[in-house]
C-alpha cells in the first residue's frame, strides 16, 4: 500500500511492515521514532540493523522478529539503510506468517525498484511511505505553524521568511531543530526579523555554509576548500555536511530540468545562477547517487568521514571549475 502521512498516523499500528523512503531523511527518521511512540515500543522490545549487516545477522534478526516478547507488549524490529539488493531477505521476513514484529524499514532516495514494489503492490498488512523534501509552500506552512505553536510568533518578516525558504526545507529534522532555536530566541518580542534568523542558524554556519556549497557548485575552488575548512574547525558533522550538499544539488537538478528556480537569498544568486548554465543534467544525477555513496562510507568506511568529504569536495569543485571553463569557450 501507498500512504500518505495521514494513513500513517492512523495504520501503524495495524500493519506487519512499513518502508519508510525518501530524500528528506530528517523525515524519515521523525517517522520512524514517531512509529515507535505509537506502537508504544520499550528498549527491551527494539531490534536495530543496518542493511549492511542483514546477511551476517540474517538469523538472528529472523529469530528476534518471529518469537514473543519475553517481557510483554510489542516488538519492533528497524533496518536502515536498505536497497533493492535486500528484497530477497525482507520479502521473506514481511510475509513470514510467524512474524511477531513489527519490521520497520528506513531507506533514502530509491527508485521504483523491487524494494519498493514489495511494500507499495501489497494490498495489505505492509505499506510504504516515502518522504519527500519540503516545497516553499509546505515548508512556508511549517514554519509559521511551529513558530506559533512554540513560541506564538505573530509575525516573520518578508526577508527573514525568504533567508529560511533559501536555507531550509530539505531535511526535516533540521528544519524543527532550527525552529526550535529561533523560537527560543524571540519568544519575548514575538516577531522574527532577518537578524534573528541570521543568529540562530545551524551550528554550521550560515555564512561558512552558503560559501562551501554556492562556491562548490560555481567551481570556486579555493573558496570551497576554506568554506569547508571553516565548517569542521567550527565542528560541523561530516555527514551533515553530506546531506546538505545532496539538498542543494538536488535544487539545481529541479532548476536545471524544470526551470523551477528556488527562493535564493540575495548574496548566493550570482553563484546558484552560474551553476544553473555550467551543469548539465546528467553530471548532476551523478553527482546524487556518488553523494548517496558517500553517505554510507562516511557511515561504514574505516578512513575519518572528514577526509570523505574533504577529498569528495576538491575533486567536484575541480569538476565544476572545468565546466565553467568549458562553457566560457
Amino acid at each position: 500500500m501507498k500512504w500518505k502521512e495521514s494513513d500513517f498516523n492512523n495504520g501503524i499500528t495495524n500493519i506487519n511492515a512499513v518502508l519508510i523512503y525518501g530524500p528528506d531523511a530528517g523525515l524519515v527518521d521523525e517517522l520512524c521514532d514517531k512509529a515507535l511512540d505509537k506502537l508504544e515500543i520499550e528498549k527491551d522490545n527494539l531490534l536495530a540493523v543496518d542493511a549492511n549487516e542483514l546477511r551476517e545477522k540474517q538469523d538472528a534478526l529472523f529469530a528476534e522478529s518471529c518469537s514473543p516478547s519475553m517481557f510483554g507488549g510489542r516488538k519492533a524490529v528497524i533496518i536502515s539503510g536498505a536497497g533493492d539488493s535486500d528484497t530477497k531477505i525482507l520479502t521473506d521476513l514481511v510475509t513470514s506468517s510467524s512474524l511477531c514484529a513489527t519490521v520497520i524499514v528506513t531507506a533514502g532516495d530509491l527508485r521504483v525498484g523491487s524494494l519498493r514494489k514489495l511494500f507499495e503492490e501489497s494490498k495489505d498488512n505492509i505499506a510504504a511511505i516515502a518522504c519527500y523534501t519540503d516545497d516553499s509552500k509546505t515548508l512556508e506552512s511549517l514554519i509559521h505553524k511551529e513558530l506559533s505553536a512554540q513560541a506564538g510568533i505573530q509575525q516573520v518578516t518578508p526577508d527573514a521568511m525568504s533567508y529560511m525558504l533559501s536555507h531550509l526545507g530539505g531535511d526535516r529534522g533540521i528544519t524543527r531543530s532550527f525552529l526550535q532555536k529561533i523560537a527560543i530566541y524571540v519568544s519575548d518580542k514575538h516577531v522574527v526579523d532577518l537578524e534573528d534568523v541570521e543568529k540562530c542558524l545551524p551550528d554550521t554556519s550560515a555564512s561558512s555554509a552558503d560559501d562551501y556549497m554556492y562556491s562548490l557548485t560555481a567551481g570556486h575552488i579555493n573558496q570551497t576548500m576554506v568554506a569547508l575548512d571553516r565548517l569542521l574547525y567550527a565542528g560541523a558533522d561530516a555527514n551533515m555536511l553530506v546531506r546538505m550538499l545532496y539538498i542543494h544539488f538536488a535544487k539545481l537538478l529541479t532548476a536545471v530540468v524544470d526551470g523551477q528556480l528556488p527562493k535564493l537569498f540575495w548574496k548566493v544568486a550570482d553563484k546558484f545562477n552560474m551553476a544553473i548554465k555550467i551543469w548539465p543534467e546528467s553530471e548532476i544525477v551523478n553527482v546524487l547517487s556518488k553523494l548517496n555513496d558517500l553517505e554510507k562510507m562516511c557511515r561504514t568506511n574505516g578512513l575519518q568521514p572528514e577526509i570523505l568529504i574533504r577529498d569528495f569536495s576538491l575533486k567536484l569543485s575541480v569538476r565544476a571549475a572545468k565546466l565553467a571553463l568549458k562553457r566560457r569557450k
